[in-house]
């Protein structure tokens, strides 16, 4: 009997879990962007979450929270409440790329998350200046070893994707190079318009108008040619051995209860299914794409390991 009496008062168990959740949300939602406002990241996240208040019919608030190759708001995330309200989006700096550069990260990029899922995938693009004299990277290469100096490139950041892309092409076309981080890619825009930097690396949300307007050049994609800017020659297509997909994703943090995860990911993968947001997302450069949250982290926890062999391999550190 006294089994039977225990099993008997453990079945409320479930549905008092699941009324926890059953009018989620009942508030406005808080997107946090680990990116500078004006960036792909920031352009992205402000067109998913206004798709998402939509849906959930709450606020989705955005909040930047930049800094540290966005390390910093991701940690933000992950010691957030695990209560469906903070959601982020999360690129390959925050994710896979962070255990590459910091040893001592403040956040373990799988354990602490759940992911939502994969947003799609993009490519990051080497900018210039239209009168800039090298038009693909073999003018650029031999451009380069005439110079006394390193040629200077741009990045969002130290351990940025545009870092590591830089670093690669300098590793393997043997191309002295020297990365000057900022803290977003408005800036860096703002710079090669001007003449004051004369390459960078930007995500394809950021460089795509500007190359389509001409009003600034592309020498190359650091990945695989993107449908956005489809005339741009992929590293690979250029002799430079190296092709691996950049994603975006969105992620809660770990103990976020299932009903709401489940929630969220639907809210998602109907969302990446709508025509008008797959456009929306072509012209900025990315390719929608949804994968489950589960493929999303087996796909974080597999690429970690060889990102970190390439920081080590281009001596990309931030201790």
């Amino acid at each position: 009997m006294p089994a039977v009496a225990a099993a008997l008062l453990a079945v409320p168990a479930a549905p008092a879990a699941a009324a926890g959740t059953a009018g989620y949300p009942e508030r406005p939602i808080r997107m946090l962007l680990p990116f500078a406002a004006g960036g792909g990241g920031d352009i992205l996240g402000r067109f998913l979450a206004e798709r998402f208040a939509l849906q959930l019919k709450q606020p989705v608030v955005v909040e930047n929270r930049p800094g540290a190759a966005g390390t910093i708001g991701t940690h933000a995330v992950a010691t957030a409440a695990p209560d469906g309200y903070t959601i982020m989006i999360g690129g390959m700096s925050t994710h896979p790329l962070a255990p590459a550069v910091y040893s001592r990260l403040p956040y373990d990029p799988v354990k602490d998350f759940q992911s939502l899922g994969t947003i799609g995938s993009s490519s990051i693009v080497m900018l210039a200046a239209n009168p800039f004299p090298a038009d693909n990277l073999k003018e650029l290469a031999a451009l380069a070893r005439k110079q006394a100096a390193p040629m200077q490139y741009a990045s969002w950041g130290a351990g940025s994707t545009g870092h590591f892309c830089g670093e690669v092409l300098s590793q393997k076309a043997g191309i002295p190079m020297q990365h000057v981080p900022y803290k977003g890619t408005s800036q860096i825009i703002t710079d090669l318009l001007g003449n004051h930097i004369p390459l960078a690396f930007v995500d394809m949300v950021t460089a795509t108008p500007f190359v389509k307007d001409g009003k600034l050049k592309a020498l190359a994609v650091c990945t695989r040619r993107s449908p956005s800017l489809p005339q741009v020659a992929s590293y690979k297509e250029q002799g430079i051995d190296f092709d691996r997909e950049l994603s975006w994703a969105m992620y809660v943090p770990a103990k976020t209860p299932r009903p709401i995860v489940d929630k969220l990911s639907a809210v998602l993968e109907t969302t990446l299914k709508d025509p008008d947001v797959i456009g929306r997302l072509l012209a900025l450069g990315i390719t929608a794409r949804y994968a489950s949250g589960a493929q999303q982290q087996e796909n974080n926890a597999r690429d970690i390991p060889a990102w970190k062999a390439i920081a080590q391999q281009a001596h990309i550190s931030l201790d």
